[in-house]
């Protein structure tokens, strides 16, 4: 553009360079290294948009030493500056959790120590809503401590953990957890740390899939959760705190170094019944 209002010997005078040199860039061919950046930056897009717009360079460089490409966090971050890519970040909640008068007491038998040896000891739960043009619907979750997947299995003596909201205080879940053979726990009142496993997997949905989409039918939802956790979160999507494996990746490598397991239930997820209208139909269903 400022070709047409200067010519070329008094821009290069302007910023220190020789024609003569600025003639021979023109001329160059591009370096190995550009040739490399572009073809690497053909594959973070693709990775990219497998995950449906939500890695960041720390998750594209897990990908891609998983194709037998060892590249840089840093190189990886600049290319999806130059190509406008970026991941999803999280954004502040609200409370949901409101704590029934009619309750049945739990202890907190975790005390904010989200670790277990095997799959089955630890379960952390709880309930968020889901907005569509056709009303609020509720989905109910419980992840397995030892690798963060949404699962439902049958064993004995499991601990469950969940917040004070008063679908899981009320007598009728505490009736439930009995029958089950499940301990409850319960962290204490307005304090999400005590339940900080379960908020971290909201916070992801929330930022990976609830505020980047609209629902116009509660159907629609449905389906698009559904295949958020079976499709994507639990077979997929890397976890830095599972050292950048999905959850059904670390435990089959779990179970390849030893690991007790159990055997899952017939479909890896149900998510406490699903997504539902009704909060209490859903932790029946659990």
């Amino acid at each position: 553009m400022n070709q047409v209002r200067f010519a070329v010997r008094t821009l290069c005078r302007v910023l220190h360079v020789s024609p003569s040199g600025y003639y021979a860039w023109r001329r160059r061919a591009p370096s190995a290294r550009t040739r490399a950046d572009v073809g690497l930056t053909a594959r973070i897009r693709g990775l990219h948009e497998r995950s449906f717009g939500t890695y960041g360079a720390p998750r594209i460089r897990a990908d891609l030493i998983d194709l037998g490409e060892r590249v840089g966090q840093k190189r990886i971050a600049r290319l999806m500056r130059a190509a406008a890519l970026r991941g999803v970040s999280r954004r502040r909640g609200v409370r949901t959790t409101i704590r029934g008068q009619e309750r049945a007491p739990a202890p907190d038998l975790v005390q904010r120590h989200f670790a277990a040896a095997g799959p089955n000891q630890l379960w952390v739960a709880d309930i968020t809503y889901i907005p569509t043009w056709a009303g609020f619907l509720y989905l109910a979750v419980v992840l397995d401590a030892l690798n963060m997947a949404l699962v439902q299995r049958r064993p004995t003596d499991v601990v469950h953990h969940s917040d004070q909201g008063s679908q899981y205080t009320s007598l009728a879940f505490g009736a439930r957890c009995t029958e089950a053979g499940v301990r409850p726990s319960r962290g204490t009142v307005g304090d999400a740390y005590d339940n900080a496993l379960c908020e971290s997997f909201f916070a992801t949905l929330e930022c990976e899939l609830l505020a980047r989409r609209r629902f116009a039918t509660k159907a629609e939802a449905r389906m698009a959760v559904f295949y958020f956790i079976e499709g994507w979160y639990n077979p997929h999507r890397r976890h830095s705190a599972l050292g950048y494996l999905s959850p059904i990746a670390y435990e089959n490598a779990a179970r390849e170094h030893g690991l007790p397991t159990a055997p899952l239930a017939p479909g890896l997820l149900r998510a406490g019944g699903g997504a539902v209208d009704n909060p209490a139909t859903a932790l029946c269903n659990t």
